[in-house]
């Protein structure tokens, strides 16, 4: 990028004087060609370009502009002017380097950006320091065209022309440039051509600029030797340019004395060529004259002194002349300006002439004008905000709010002892105890119900909803209005700031008002009067003195009043008042949430009440009867009697040597009639156990306590698992010893569903804890049961005559992972599909704080190679014990290495292990970096959410270039994808079998 936006418009006053002071042309850079690009126009002999050749330049400091000034200090205190700072340009928001030019304010600077030339005014927080490495010169230069200047007097019309004029030829294009001075100020003067145009005379035909009048070196060598003291005096009165040699008044001076011999011809050859000549005092000794011997000593030292007095008179004519230079400069500059304040002068009057003429119709046009804005104002009623909205939301608050019913404060006391009075019987082990507990809950109870009726009584008369409809659409109204509200601000203090406020306001506002009515009814009179003042019909003098005279007080008068009505009704309020209604609005709002908490605090309470009375008339009638629950459990126990006899009676007749196939066929089918209605008994009694158990969380936790023998309290520990009418025998069971070889694990059919049972060697303590930890699994499965990505578990049961605990599960053969990777893999699409699946179970089970702890191929199951579910684990092992196994998948361990650390397993290392399951699918590579090196805040949630898992149906797997999403370090990622290759290959065809 070569140029940064339009050009700046900059006045005639910024522009450097032709007077200014250049170097030679025995500048070792004259006539040196440049390729520049021009970057900003000043005027049309003066731009700003920057060389071709620094191209690289500018893309690096932007590059590093980039990157230090977003973070860098804003600059504060005294500002260098000498020093760079970067500047945040307002048109494209990027940082440029800048120069400090003027302080306009203690908040506003202008600034040049150096690189580029425009300028900008900058607010300090816009200007930041850069370090020293970006302290260097500027890559743009200022350039001014060779043999050109500015005519006097221009207008800024023709101005602003020329300068487009040469923007069209040098911006942004390549140009020549070749060198002729420089100013000291750093100003090249220079010849520009783009092409075969040569771009200083294409601005001089068009008139925007003229040629300066030049005194040439040859016209001075061609003049006769004229009297040094009128040639002097004549390059004074001519103007020196700027862009020309230096004048060297010393050549035309001659030191006073004899010179003779070499020196004098010296002297002669050198004032020929127009060199300056010097006499250092020190050379001028005796031996350096070639004097006759009639030349005495003293003439010596005479000629000495004249040199001496020449040499001081040359110094002191230079600073003169310079002095003269400067002087002239100024009166130039004063000349301008006062021209340029003549011309404005004469605008000035011209147009108060023109004005004087149409004074009345000029004033009279403008005040209709506003006195109709003021009428469209009153007649929508448009005026300054005084709170009116807040206000009526006060009123509206104050004259219907509700109260807390004095109902519901009793019914939460009694509540609060019923609830009190439940959690005892609760926690009660003694019968005798709690039956005392009971009758005291009943009595309580009791008074509930009445205070339940009363308080029902009194919501019924209350307009609940119609007051929260109206809390609501305030609520919106104001907010649409003030938009977000304080915290915290809950002060009575408030509302009386802001009703005093709201007077003081009304009041100035109502007097504001009736002036405007009183000077308007008075210009109304003032016309009345003037009719008849002309009308030759009316026989009554009246002096014009009398009508006329008072009309520009009348004037005068109303358009203050309207302009000042206007500007209250329209002028948006100070931060004061804003604050104040700011304050109030969140006053007003807190009041609006605090009622609609009120009512739904009333509101809920009275559902919970209507409930309660609904269930309690049956609950007060009648206990809860249990005689169902054991009429099943007296089924259940002849049936498993019956299938026992079935059992005895198969075996009998398949061990006899005679046996009839018939006969042990027909036993078979009901056997197996029997075990069908076994199961279907035990399904009613979990049902059962389940309307049991939601009555005693609501109305009757003695139930545990007053049945000790239907054995509800270990269903509810066990999360509704536990049964204690199934047991081993019952059960058609296959060993599956090709499965595990650790633990008895057999294979069976229960209701036409294949289903494994796993056994457990319990004594006293495991057994609890297995208990505990089957029952939290399944409660976490329960959540969201075939959606929650885990194996479910059907029944843990207990075996009476050994210390075994048998967990019932369903089978999937040949669906773990392993097995589905070894026989036929999946692809692609149903590896994301799978791996989601098992992600979703990790999340469930971390939500509900328990850790796997041993995820490996051979417990995560593919269903029908698209349904991903995490299996279960041994209960028996707490999640230390579980994460200690040595899971391998060929070379690569699933142990994490914080594991390997000795530290306690975490969701992190879950996920550890995850990522390793997926190295064998090469679609997912972000999401294995994030899951294996970047692993510190990476959830199962998150993973859920990975890219790669929202792939479309129909579509291929994401690009791996894509997920991006958990990439934080861009730099090492082909590296450590490198490394994932290596592991992948590795793994691809290995097979491991874990317990």
């Amino acid at each position: 990028m070569w140029g940064r936006g339009h050009f700046s418009r900059t006045s005639v006053a910024e522009s450097v004087s032709f007077s200014g002071i250049v170097q030679m042309d025995e500048d070792m850079h004259y006539n040196k060609v440049e390729d520049v690009v021009g970057s900003h126009v000043e005027d049309a002999v003066t731009f700003w370009a920057q060389s071709m050749s620094r191209n690289k330049d500018i893309m690096k400091i932007g590059c590093s502009l980039s990157e230090v000034c977003p973070h860098a200090n804003s600059v504060f205190g005294n500002l260098d002017p000498k020093k760079i700072y970067g500047g945040l340009f307002s048109e494209d928001k990027c940082w440029y380097r800048c120069k400090v030019l003027k302080i306009i304010s203690d908040e506003k600077c202008l600034v040049r950006y150096i690189d580029y030339g425009n300028t900008e005014i900058l607010n300090r927080s816009d200007i930041v320091e850069i370090p020293l490495d970006l302290q260097f010169s500027s890559v743009a230069k200022k350039y001014r065209l060779w043999g050109l200047q500015i005519p006097s007097g221009q207008e800024v019309t023709q101005f602003d022309q020329g300068r487009t004029f040469l923007g069209s030829l040098i911006f942004e294009k390549e140009i020549k440039m070749r060198i002729k001075a420089t100013y000291q100020d750093g100003t090249v003067i220079a010849q520009a051509e783009y092409g075969s145009v040569d771009i200083g005379e294409e601005v001089a035909k068009k008139g925007f600029a003229e040629k300066c009048k030049l005194n040439s070196s040859t016209n001075t060598c061609e003049e006769k030797k004229s009297d040094p003291g009128q040639l002097v005096l004549r390059n004074l009165k001519s103007p020196i340019p700027s862009w020309g040699h230096r004048s060297n008044q010393s050549a035309f001076t001659r030191p006073k004395g004899r010179l003779r011999g070499r020196m004098t011809l010296d002297l002669k050859n050198e004032n020929d060529a127009g060199n300056h000549v010097t006499f250092p005092k020190e050379n001028l000794t005796v031996g350096d004259f070639n004097l006759g011997s009639n030349v005495s000593l003293a003439k010596i030292k005479q000629d000495q002194k004249l040199i001496e007095e020449n040499e001081r008179l040359k110094t002191e004519k230079e600073v003169l002349l310079e002095s003269y230079k400067v002087l002239e400069s100024k009166v130039e500059q004063t000349a301008q300006e006062l021209q340029q304040e003549k011309a404005t002068t004469m605008d000035l009057t011209k147009h108060l002439e023109s004005t004087l003429k149409t004074c009345v119709g000029t004033r009279m046009e403008n005040l209709a004008a506003k006195v109709e804005i003021l009428k469209e104002i009153r007649r929508v009623n448009i005026n300054v905000h005084f709170g009116n909205d807040l206000s009526d939301a006060m009123q509206v608050l104050d004259e219907e709010c509700f109260t807390t019913p004095a109902s519901l404060t009793e019914l939460e006391r009694i509540w609060a002892e019923y609830n009190l009075a439940q959690e005892n019987i609760r926690t009660c082990e003694n019968v005798n105890e709690g039956n005392i507990l009971i009758a005291r809950r009943n009595e309580v109870q009791q008074k509930l119900n009445m205070a339940v009726e009363v308080f029902i009584l009194e919501v019924d008369e209350l307009p609940l909803n119609k007051r929260l409809k109206t809390l609501q659409d305030l609520s919106t109204s104001l907010e649409a209005v003030y938009g977000q509200a304080k915290e915290g601000t809950n002060s009575e203090e408030i509302l009386k700031k802001f009703y005093d406020w709201k007077c003081d306001k009304r009041e100035e506002f109502t007097n504001v008002r009736s002036e405007t009515e009183v000077s308007l009814q008075r210009l109304v009179a003032w016309f009345q009067n003037t009719v008849k003042a002309f009308d030759l019909s009316v026989k009554e003098s009246r002096t014009s003195e009398d009508t006329i005279s008072s009309l520009d007080e009348i004037l005068e008068k109303t358009e203050s009043s309207v302009c000042k009505e206007l500007e209250i009704s329209l002028i948006e309020q100070g931060d004061a008042d804003k604050e104040i209604i700011l304050n109030t609005y969140s006053q007003v709002l807190q009041k609006i949430r605090s009622e609609e908490r009120l009512i739904a605090t009333i509101q809920s309470k009275y559902e919970d009440s209507i409930e309660f009375k609904k269930q309690i008339i049956e609950c007060l009638n009648k206990n809860p009867n249990v005689d169902h629950l054991l009429s099943i459990k007296k089924t259940l126990k002849n049936l498993k009697a019956r299938l026992r006899w079935k059992l005895v009676e198969k075996n009998n007749l398949e061990e006899s040597d005679d046996h009839d196939g018939s006969e042990i066929e027909k036993i078979k089918q009901e056997i197996a009639q029997l075990r069908s209605s076994v199961f279907q008994e035990i399904y009613r009694e979990q049902e059962e156990y389940e309307k049991l158990n939601s009555l005693v969380q609501k109305w009757f936790p003695e139930l545990p306590l007053l049945y000790p023998e239907i054995g509800l309290f270990k269903y509810m520990n066990s999360g509704g698992l536990l049964t204690m009418s199934l047991e081993r025998d019952l059960l058609d069971a296959e060993p599956m010893k090709e499965l595990s070889s650790k633990r008895p694990l057999v294979c069976s059919e229960v209701n036409g569903q294949i289903i494994l049972l796993k056994g457990y060697s319990v004594d006293v303590d495991t057994e609890a804890r297995v208990i505990q930890r089957a029952a939290a699994y399944h409660r976490a499965w329960r959540e969201a049961k075939e959606e929650s990505g885990l194996l479910p578990l059907i029944f843990l049961f207990l075996c009476k005559s050994d210390p075994m605990a048998y967990l019932m599960v369903p089978y999937y053969p040949r669906a773990n992972l392993s097995a589905v990777q070894a026989s036929v893999p999946l692809t692609s699409e149903e590896a994301l599909k799978v791996m989601k699946g098992v992600a979703q179970g990790l999340h469930i089970l971390h939500k509900a704080d328990i850790i796997h702890g041993s995820l490996h191929q051979n417990n995560v199951f593919a269903l029908n190679r698209e349904q991903g579910i995490v299996g279960d684990f041994d209960f028996t092992k707490s999640v230390s014990q579980r994460a200690s196994v040595n899971m391998v998948i060929g070379d690569l361990s699933l142990i994490s290495p914080e594991l390997k650390m000795g530290k306690p397993a975490s969701p992190s290392s879950d996920l550890y292990a995850y990522g390793c399951l997926l190295l064998w699918d090469y679609n997912v590579k972000s999401l294995l970096y994030s899951l294996i090196y970047c692993r510190s805040s990476m959830t199962a949630e998150q993973v859920l959410n990975a890219e790669c898992f929202l792939v479309p149906k129909g579509k291929s797997t994401p690009n791996p270039e894509k997920d991006t999403e958990y990439t934080q370090y861009k730099e090492k990622e082909e590296l450590k994808m490198e490394n994932l290759d290596k592991y992948k290959e590795k793994t691809r065809n290995d097979e491991a079998n874990f317990d």
